[in-house]
């Protein structure tokens, strides 16, 4: 599942129409632990420096003092993850949470207007399928942001994790309901798939609302095939902030470096083996379920630990190329952004729907991560070769821009977004 180059809709010219409002910013939490929130909570913070009023409407506690002392106003559920809560009320709330309808709704009747935009992150773990409820009397100013592909997929990532390979199937059709793809069991399956027809259910498309923002060009078909309507769907590229602002000089580094959560669907397992079977030192930066059985499994690795943004910068330094090899297609990943635009050539999984535009940009290798003998034999390509190093790490550097906006472009691209929808808003209201 390769994906095309991500440049389609990338450069845009600024789209005339109002500014909003007020943007009411909707994540299931407000502490980043994962790169959706933590996207979401950058937007907020990008939009309140702008001079446009911002609110957070979250899932959990709302406890982010980053938020307050910013002057973003809160207004919090204060629910649990579903894994944090009771078996049952996991069951039940995950598929509709009714406290969700009591706090968006309250928030739309005390402080909407016509100017008021809506943008929605994640919500599968805390305000369930309920906030698309929620939200229908403001469907023409709502905006869902698909980092994944929770919002047509009842795993979320058209993956069959059981045999290890991307899912063709139509969701929810009968293909999909007979196949067990889950990670847990099938009766696991079956509950997401439960929770996938209620959203279905709650989440109605009309005349192109609400708006979905893509963060790659090829997630384009795969929302499609789940139902989307190809004129409500907008590529915006994930906002990057590289490592180094100069190229790393990576021929004359000897480590590869993996940077993300260490859990089965990232594949830092199949990293550290790979390094071993290619006799290369490898730093894993992260923290995650996997680190206790990696570090007996693989004492030759270098594990750093989960780590703040400056010390992953300072570490990287050191890489020779980051190892990007999920077992799963990832619509973007943030960090092979950040380190293609430091200078930092990306082994990934031929899967990503980055890799196309890293392989055509010769910034880097794909492979099927799962054969090993592949991984590993990508990783000493590119230790062996120190002007094929210099090459990709000199082509990641200089031609990746594209890929990804700063954090400026960003902003302007949900403002002209934002804008767009707007100016259709204000005749229709006014007819």
């Amino acid at each position: 599942m390769s994906g095309s180059p991500a440049t389609a809709e990338v450069t845009r010219e600024a789209v005339p129409g109002p500014a909003p409002s007020r943007v009411v910013v909707i994540n299931d939490r407000s502490l980043a632990f994962g790169g959706a929130t933590g996207l979401a909570l950058l937007s907020a913070r990008l939009l309140h420096a702008r001079g446009i009023p911002v609110t957070y409407l979250t899932g959990d506690e709302g406890e982010n003092p980053a938020l307050a002392e910013a002057g973003i106003s809160v207004h919090a559920l204060g629910g649990k993850r579903l894994l944090e809560a009771g078996a049952l009320a996991s069951l039940r709330r995950g598929l509709y949470n009714p406290a969700t309808l009591d706090l968006v709704g309250d928030l739309i009747r005390r402080h909407d207007d016509p100017g008021t935009v809506y943008h929605l992150h994640t919500w599968s773990q805390i305000l369930s399928p309920a906030v698309f409820r929620a939200l229908e009397p403001v469907r023409e100013r709502l905006f869902v942001s698909a980092h994944d592909f929770f919002l047509t997929c009842p795993n979320g990532a058209y993956a069959l994790f059981r045999q290890g390979r991307t899912c063709p199937h139509v969701p929810l059709g009968l293909a999909c309901l007979a196949t067990q793809c889950d990670r847990r069991s099938y009766a696991h399956k079956l509950w997401r798939v439960a929770r996938q027809t209620v959203q279905a259910r709650t989440l109605r498309y009309r005349d192109a609302a609400p708006r979905v923002l893509a963060i790659h060009a090829a997630m384009r078909p795969l929302l499609v095939r789940g139902g989307v309507p190809d004129a409500a769907i907008t590529t915006v590229p994930n906002p990057i902030h590289p490592w180094s602002t100069t190229r790393i000089a990576a021929e004359r580094n000897r480590a590869f470096v993996f940077v993300g959560r260490l859990n089965e669907e990232k594949g830092p397992d199949l990293a550290a083996r790979a390094a071993r079977a290619a006799g290369v030192p490898l730093l894993v930066i992260g923290d995650g379920p996997l680190l206790e059985r990696l570090q007996r499994d693989h004492p030759e690795v270098r594990f750093a630990g989960r780590q703040p943004a400056d010390a992953v910068a300072r570490l990287v330094r050191d890489a020779r190329a980051l190892v990007m090899p999920s077992r799963y297609p990832e619509p973007y990943g943030l960090v092979a952004g950040e380190a293609l635009w430091s200078g930092l050539p990306v082994i990934l999984t031929d899967q990503a729907l980055l890799a196309a535009d890293i392989v055509i940009r010769q910034a880097g290798l794909a492979c099927d991560p799962r054969d090993e003998a592949a991984l590993a034999g990508a990783m000493a390509r590119l230790a062996g070769d120190d002007a094929l190093t210099e090459r990709m790490s000199r082509n990641a550097f200089s031609r990746t821009a594209d890929l990804g906006h700063s954090t400026e472009s960003w902003t302007d691209a949900l403002l002209d977004a934002y804008a767009a929808v707007l100016a259709e808003a204000m005749p229709a209201r006014a007819a």
